[in-house]
Protein backbone atom coordinates (compact mmCIF):
# COMPACT_ATOMS: atom_id res chain seq x y z
CA UNK A 1 0.00 0.00 0.00
CA UNK A 2 1.29 3.25 -1.31
CA UNK A 3 1.32 5.72 1.39
CA UNK A 4 1.38 8.62 -0.56
CA UNK A 5 -1.89 7.32 -2.55
CA UNK A 6 -3.79 7.29 1.29
CA UNK A 7 -2.42 10.99 2.02
CA UNK A 8 -3.58 12.17 -1.34
CA UNK A 9 -7.09 10.74 -0.62
CA UNK A 10 -7.47 11.93 2.66
CA UNK A 11 -6.38 15.27 1.60
CA UNK A 12 -9.26 15.32 -1.18
CA UNK A 13 -11.72 14.46 1.51
CA UNK A 14 -10.32 17.78 3.68
CA UNK A 15 -10.28 19.35 0.66
CA UNK A 16 -14.06 18.54 -0.16
CA UNK A 17 -14.81 19.24 3.99
CA UNK A 18 -16.14 15.65 3.37
CA UNK A 19 -16.75 12.52 6.30
CA UNK A 20 -16.01 9.13 5.36
CA UNK A 21 -17.69 5.87 7.52
CA UNK A 22 -16.51 2.54 6.31
CA UNK A 23 -18.31 -1.46 6.94
CA UNK A 24 -16.26 -4.18 6.40
CA UNK A 25 -16.34 -7.14 5.88
CA UNK A 26 -13.97 -9.43 3.78
CA UNK A 27 -11.45 -6.69 4.61
CA UNK A 28 -11.65 -7.34 8.21
CA UNK A 29 -10.88 -3.81 8.95
CA UNK A 30 -7.98 -3.43 6.56
CA UNK A 31 -9.41 -0.11 4.52
CA UNK A 32 -9.66 1.94 7.78
CA UNK A 33 -6.56 0.40 8.87
CA UNK A 34 -4.66 1.83 6.14
CA UNK A 35 -6.40 4.92 5.98
CA UNK A 36 -5.28 5.41 10.00
CA UNK A 37 -1.60 6.95 9.34
CA UNK A 38 -3.04 10.12 7.21
CA UNK A 39 -2.18 13.57 8.14
CA UNK A 40 -5.97 14.79 9.21
CA UNK A 41 -7.52 11.18 9.02
CA UNK A 42 -9.41 12.43 12.20
CA UNK A 43 -11.38 14.53 10.75
CA UNK A 44 -12.53 12.55 7.98
CA UNK A 45 -13.06 9.54 9.36
CA UNK A 46 -16.14 8.96 11.43
CA UNK A 47 -15.90 5.38 12.43
CA UNK A 48 -15.50 1.98 10.79
CA UNK A 49 -17.28 -1.39 12.06
CA UNK A 50 -16.48 -5.05 10.97
CA UNK A 51 -19.03 -7.25 10.49
CA UNK A 52 -17.64 -10.42 9.34
CA UNK A 53 -20.41 -12.79 10.48
CA UNK A 54 -23.86 -12.62 9.01
CA UNK A 55 -25.19 -12.14 12.91
CA UNK A 56 -22.58 -9.08 13.07
CA UNK A 57 -24.32 -7.70 10.03
CA UNK A 58 -28.00 -8.14 11.08
CA UNK A 59 -27.53 -6.23 14.11
CA UNK A 60 -25.09 -3.81 13.64
CA UNK A 61 -26.28 -2.71 10.09
CA UNK A 62 -29.67 -3.96 9.81
CA UNK A 63 -29.15 -6.58 6.53
CA UNK A 64 -32.09 -8.42 6.08
CA UNK A 65 -31.75 -12.14 7.14
CA UNK A 66 -33.84 -12.82 4.20
CA UNK A 67 -31.27 -10.89 1.96
CA UNK A 68 -28.62 -13.62 3.51
CA UNK A 69 -30.34 -16.46 2.61
CA UNK A 70 -31.58 -15.31 -0.64
CA UNK A 71 -28.16 -13.64 -2.24
CA UNK A 72 -25.82 -14.86 0.56
CA UNK A 73 -23.20 -12.34 2.54
CA UNK A 74 -21.09 -12.05 -0.37
CA UNK A 75 -23.41 -10.20 -2.74
CA UNK A 76 -24.22 -6.83 -3.82
CA UNK A 77 -27.54 -6.80 -1.97
CA UNK A 78 -26.04 -7.55 1.37
CA UNK A 79 -23.21 -4.41 0.42
CA UNK A 80 -25.88 -2.41 -0.69
CA UNK A 81 -27.69 -2.54 3.06
CA UNK A 82 -24.17 -2.81 4.83
CA UNK A 83 -24.07 0.58 3.47
CA UNK A 84 -27.58 1.67 3.91
CA UNK A 85 -27.26 0.57 7.30
CA UNK A 86 -24.24 2.04 7.76
CA UNK A 87 -25.59 5.35 6.69
CA UNK A 88 -28.45 5.22 9.24
CA UNK A 89 -25.98 4.48 12.28
CA UNK A 90 -23.76 7.61 10.85
CA UNK A 91 -26.00 9.76 9.43
CA UNK A 92 -23.54 12.92 9.23
CA UNK A 93 -21.14 11.12 6.92
CA UNK A 94 -20.99 12.46 3.85
CA UNK A 95 -19.63 9.40 1.94
CA UNK A 96 -19.97 5.92 3.53
CA UNK A 97 -18.53 2.66 1.70
CA UNK A 98 -19.56 -1.16 2.39
CA UNK A 99 -17.47 -3.95 1.35
CA UNK A 100 -17.79 -7.71 1.32
CA UNK A 101 -16.59 -10.46 -0.81
CA UNK A 102 -14.95 -14.08 -1.11
CA UNK A 103 -10.97 -14.29 0.08
CA UNK A 104 -10.93 -17.87 0.26
CA UNK A 105 -12.89 -21.25 -1.32
CA UNK A 106 -15.92 -22.33 0.11
CA UNK A 107 -18.47 -19.99 1.56
CA UNK A 108 -21.06 -18.59 -1.66
CA UNK A 109 -18.19 -19.13 -4.01
CA UNK A 110 -19.60 -20.08 -7.29
CA UNK A 111 -18.16 -20.43 -10.86
CA UNK A 112 -19.57 -17.39 -11.63
CA UNK A 113 -18.38 -15.89 -8.17
CA UNK A 114 -15.61 -17.40 -7.75
CA UNK A 115 -12.49 -16.59 -5.17
CA UNK A 116 -10.78 -12.95 -5.38
CA UNK A 117 -14.26 -11.45 -6.50
CA UNK A 118 -15.27 -8.14 -4.10
CA UNK A 119 -18.71 -5.93 -3.65
CA UNK A 120 -18.50 -2.57 -2.79
CA UNK A 121 -21.48 -0.13 -2.51
CA UNK A 122 -20.42 3.59 -1.75
CA UNK A 123 -22.91 5.59 -0.29
CA UNK A 124 -21.52 9.30 -1.75
CA UNK A 125 -24.09 12.42 -0.49
CA UNK A 126 -26.96 10.05 -0.85
CA UNK A 127 -25.97 8.56 -4.34
CA UNK A 128 -25.11 5.08 -4.60
CA UNK A 129 -22.10 3.57 -6.87
CA UNK A 130 -22.33 -0.24 -6.82
CA UNK A 131 -18.94 -2.47 -8.24
CA UNK A 132 -18.22 -5.87 -8.54
CA UNK A 133 -14.71 -6.53 -9.29
CA UNK A 134 -12.55 -9.61 -9.45
CA UNK A 135 -8.92 -9.53 -8.11
CA UNK A 136 -6.38 -11.79 -9.02
CA UNK A 137 -3.79 -13.68 -7.14
CA UNK A 138 -3.43 -15.60 -3.87
CA UNK A 139 -5.09 -14.79 -0.83
CA UNK A 140 -2.82 -13.44 1.15
CA UNK A 141 -2.73 -10.30 -1.04
CA UNK A 142 -6.61 -9.92 -1.93
CA UNK A 143 -7.16 -7.46 0.99
CA UNK A 144 -4.24 -5.21 0.27
CA UNK A 145 -6.03 -5.18 -3.39
CA UNK A 146 -9.51 -4.44 -2.06
CA UNK A 147 -8.34 -1.54 0.06
CA UNK A 148 -6.50 -0.31 -2.98
CA UNK A 149 -9.45 -0.45 -4.95
CA UNK A 150 -11.54 0.94 -2.77
CA UNK A 151 -9.40 3.98 -2.29
CA UNK A 152 -8.72 4.27 -5.93
CA UNK A 153 -12.64 4.77 -6.71
CA UNK A 154 -12.94 7.14 -3.93
CA UNK A 155 -10.26 9.09 -5.38
CA UNK A 156 -12.03 8.85 -8.47
CA UNK A 157 -15.65 9.92 -7.63
CA UNK A 158 -13.79 12.83 -5.39
CA UNK A 159 -12.10 14.06 -8.62
CA UNK A 160 -15.38 14.00 -10.34
CA UNK A 161 -17.41 15.55 -7.59
CA UNK A 162 -14.74 18.44 -8.09
CA UNK A 163 -15.05 18.39 -12.10
CA UNK A 164 -18.79 18.94 -11.69
CA UNK A 165 -21.54 20.85 -10.52
CA UNK A 166 -21.79 21.33 -6.73
CA UNK A 167 -22.96 18.27 -4.98
CA UNK A 168 -23.51 15.99 -7.97
CA UNK A 169 -21.17 13.15 -8.73
CA UNK A 170 -22.05 11.21 -11.93
CA UNK A 171 -21.54 7.16 -11.60
CA UNK A 172 -19.71 4.79 -13.79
Amino acid sequence: MKSSSVDNLVKQFLQHKLTLALAESCTCGWVAAQLAPAQGISEVLLGSVVTYHGEAKQRLLGVKKKTLDTYSAESQQTTNEMAQGLQQQLPTADVCVAITGLFGPGASETPDKPSGTIFVTMLVEGRAQEYRELLPGPTDKLRDQAAEFIYTKLSELLSRRQESPVGEVHGS
